[in-house]
């Protein structure tokens, strides 16, 4: 094995060897390592924006909701809310009113979707978070307070303290419009919820909304988050199915699910594309060794004339060849993973440097690159790199074994 290893290195290091063969070997090095570099960057970025999609995003909008099919809304609701606290699976539930109409500040008006919220049930949730703890106190007493999405805030030009009228569409009995009801409410503060979540979105309380839209149970429907979000879809029809009252259902893969299968059709594509750089720069190891065996054959016809068997022959050049393998999968897979460690701060670095900016949160839910390193991505790249390139040897090692000694060293 030790002169396998030494018949390996010496071909490899030749100095007399061809300038074009060297070329053609330092170039299959570097396509591997930047392969194995940009795919280990891009699939932390996915996973930085999956983990930013679930921490922040489903953080804040309902896992699940279940609305009653009825104008009055659900029938003894707390009942039904302290049924789902006992599911296993479930972490918060609260009942809600959804209020959808015209929020007007002078002579400006923005469309809003207003969520009620019940202050008793709301105070284990996540919106009390998102402000401070005198702001919250103050929206539990005030029963005309409203939290604004900030961008909504802006387009209004409004400002924590200022008084706005919510315009709330009104049906008659037979389904036609009648004036809308309007509601005057006290801008207590604002969200910042990400992207354009915070530029349609509000919180008032949800007493006062049922009683506008005349729902005689008090609550609409019944929101909740599950312990993995990603069990929605599943979950939500078999706590829907047997539900006591008649309900909509309705998850979070509905409307923003478009969003994590844009994250996972990337990454599919992301891996697939970058798998192909890496098989491209591993048959360049095959344009290598080709061209090193017709260029050595006088020196493999002199060892299997000395002896050498052609299992000897084989390991020699699929060796050497796997050393370009190695060699570029090790260098791009610590570039890899210092980049995709500190993407963040490089991207701050460049942002501060061009004066852009590349996530902007008006458009996007976060406003920065996003990176979460998996080392189990991490082995996986390494591992496909390093066996494609032992794959690419095989041929020229074979056609080297098959060298005869007495047709080379007769010329």
């Amino acid at each position: 094995m030790h002169l396998v290893w030494l018949l390996a290195w010496r071909f490899r290091s030749d100095k007399h060897q061809n300038g074009f063969i060297s070329f053609i070997s330092a170039s299959s090095t570097f396509g591997i390592g930047l392969g194995c570099f940009v795919l280990i960057l891009l699939l932390s970025v996915m996973n930085g924006f999956e983990r930013e999609l679930k921490d922040r995003l489903l953080s804040v909008i309902p896992h699940a909701e279940f609305k009653s099919v009825y104008a009055s809304g659900i029938e003894n609701w707390p009942a039904e809310v302290e049924a789902l606290q006992q599911h296993p699976e479930v972490i918060f539930v609260e009942p809600y009113v959804n209020a959808t109409g015209m929020l007007q500040k002078g002579n400006k008006m923005k469309a809003v979707e207003m969520t009620a919220l019940d202050p008793l049930y709301a105070s284990d949730g996540v919106i009390p978070s998102l402000v401070t703890s005198e702001q919250w106190q103050q929206f539990q007493t005030d029963e005309n307070a409203t939290m604004l999405g900030i961008g909504l805030m802006q387009k209004l030009g409004l400002a924590v303290g200022d008084k706005v009228q919510i315009l709330l569409p009104q049906l008659s009995e037979n389904l036609t419009l009648r004036a809308p009801k309007t509601l005057r409410l006290n801008v207590i503060a604002s969200l910042d919820l990400g992207g354009e979540l915070s530029n349609h979105i509000g919180f008032m309380h949800m007493s006062l909304a049922a009683q506008a839209q005349n729902i005689q149970h008090g609550a609409q429907g019944i929101r909740l988050r599950y312990r993995d979000a990603f069990v929605a879809r599943q979950l939500t029809r078999e706590i829907g199915y047997n539900l006591t009252p008649e309900v909509y259902m309705s998850d979070w893969t509905i409307n923003d699910g478009n969003l994590y299968q844009d994250i996972q059709l990337v990454r599919a594509v992301v891996y697939i594309a970058l798998s192909l750089v890496i098989a491209v720069a591993c048959f360049n190891i095959v344009s290598t060794l080709v061209m090193a065996v017709n260029e050595k054959q006088s020196e493999i016809a002199m060892l299997k004339s000395m002896g050498a068997k052609n299992s000897l022959i084989i390991s020699v050049f699929m060796l050497q060849g796997t050393f370009n393998g190695l060699i570029g999968t090790i260098v791009g897979v610590i570039l890899g993973v210092l980049m995709a460690t500190n993407l963040a701060a490089v991207a701050r670095f460049i942002e501060d440097l061009l004066g852009v900016q590349f996530l902007s949160g008006d458009v996007y839910f976060i406003n920065f690159l996003p990176s979460e390193l998996n080392w189990n991505e991490v082995y996986l790249t390494a591992l496909i790199a390093i066996v494609l390139s032992i794959l690419a040897t095989l041929y020229p090692a074979i056609k080297a074994a098959k060298i005869n000694p007495a047709k080379v060293l007769g010329h």
